[in-house]
């Protein structure tokens, strides 16, 4: 076969492939599980050569050396999504945050920069020399490969190859092909403790038969994912493919039979994040339906099924109903992602609710609880999405139902959901603040 041909002549090492990054381009690169390790590191080996290098990626799930403060000015990063490796190192100051809904991927990424590189885990090809983007990778691969100048694939012998749309590049269609085999990076285990089991089961009883659902990640979600074993013909339209989305589809209980929009198939958008056993799971399954995210999470998209359910975390809410969940004050914890297209989603479509969960307390770094329920934000604090847009917040202690809601309402709702130590306090603040 010709594209076998082809594929012999572009091996080469990653050192080899790196060698050809100049000063002052720009990379973009698969994020999370898909990210190409040994081309990154191989990178990494020359950055004292390189000036002005900047480095695009998001929700890392590798501890790059990039990501040191030594590297500033050589290597430069910017992430779409902070997650627990870009926490880690914050404090190196070599990350900056680029901010956008993830229904605006493609849009934000046209004329943002001069694109040079796309460098992307790969699977091996098939037998017609497409080689898939893998669990992350769909999530902007696609239209990216069309914007940089050349496009450099790692070829990993344990990338799942993924189902869908935009989901696949060929042979033909890179400069450069490197081999590697590696196990895909699987999320850590998220122990459930009492507030997100009381959270999940209160979701749950709200999720009616044949509901489309879509879930956030952590320990909620699990709790929820597992309240739904007794569900009948879910479906699945979601960012994020989780273990608790692909237990509930072995149980038969997902069978999107009930869906308006791509009936009979689980659409998820390019992100996939879990187990081993999850991995092998969307490994070639013909049930799944991958696409990019702008796809996925375009807002008529999502509400195109009815009895859509969106599931999302926060990391504070105040008494009005506005949701953090990117930062604490100035400090970044997350990203803008999806919670805000999946909202609106929600609301659009015929039967649907959505849902942002959260446990009512914290421990601060002094060790004493705090509310995450709040009479104002603290200075800095990105508010992910508007009351206007919000339906119900839900902690341990009930559901705070604030759709269509006056100011009075939404204030009392919210204070009836905190944490009891904590509830009259924020009564006499509302009280001050003439909200009540």
């Amino acid at each position: 076969m010709e594209w076998m041909s082809l594929y012999k002549q572009k091996l080469t090492t990653a050192e080899e492939a790196m060698s050809h990054i100049k000063s002052g381009e720009n990379i973009t690169f698969s994020g999370a599980n898909s990210a190409p390790p040994d081309l990154v590191n191989a990178l990494c080996k020359r950055y004292q050569e390189l000036e002005n290098v900047t480095l695009w990626s998001g929700l890392l799930m590798y501890p790059f050396e990039f990501l040191k403060r030594e590297y500033k000015g050589h290597l430069n990063y910017i992430t779409t999504f902070y997650g627990p490796v870009e926490r880690m190192f914050a404090a190196e100051k070599n990350t900056e945050n680029f901010s956008f809904h993830f229904s605006n991927a493609d849009k934000a990424c046209y004329g943002v920069a001069d694109w040079d590189y796309l460098m992307c885990e790969v699977s091996p090809p098939d037998s017609k020399g497409y080689m898939s983007f893998g669990p992350t990778g769909i999530y902007h691969n696609g239209f990216m490969r069309d914007l940089v100048k050349k496009v450099v694939v790692q070829v990993n012998d344990q990338c799942p190859y993924v189902n869908g749309v935009e989901n696949v590049i060929h042979v033909s269609e890179v400069d450069a092909i490197v081999e590697s085999s590696h196990p895909i990076p699987e999320m850590p285990e998220i122990k459930i403790g009492e507030a997100e089991m009381k959270i999940g089961q209160l979701i749950a009883e709200q999720v009616p038969d044949r509901a489309t659902i879509q879930i956030g990640i952590g320990g909620v979600a699990n709790a929820v994912g597992h309240f739904l074993d007794h569900k009948k013909d879910l479906g699945i339209h979601t960012e994020l493919l989780t273990d608790s989305m692909v237990d509930l589809a072995e149980r038969g209980v997902i069978t999107n039979r009930a869906k308006n929009f791509h009936h009979g198939k689980g659409l998820i958008g390019g992100l996939c994040i879990g187990s081993k056993a999850t991995y092998e799971f969307i490994d070639r399954n013909p049930t799944l339906t991958f696409a990019p995210v702008y796809y996925v999470n375009n807002r008529q998209n999502i509400a195109r099924n009815d009895n859509f359910i969106s599931i999302n975390n926060a990391l504070s809410v105040d008494l009005t109903g506005q949701v953090a969940s990117e930062s604490i004050g100035f400090s970044m914890y997350s990203g803008t992602g999806g919670q805000a297209d999946f909202v609106r989603g929600a609301t659009q479509s015929m039967g649907g609710k959505s849902f942002i969960a959260l446990k009512s307390t914290y421990k601060g770094r002094d060790g004493q609880l705090q509310s995450r329920i709040v009479s104002v934000f603290a200075p800095g604090t990105a508010v992910t999405s508007v009351r206007a847009d919000v339906m119900y917040i839900v902690t341990e202690f009930g559901i705070a139902y604030l759709w269509q809601k006056t100011t009075s309402q939404r204030v009392q709702a919210m204070i009836s959901i905190a944490h009891p130590d904590f509830r009259e306090q924020l009564e006499r603040d509302a009280v001050q603040f003439g909200l009540l």
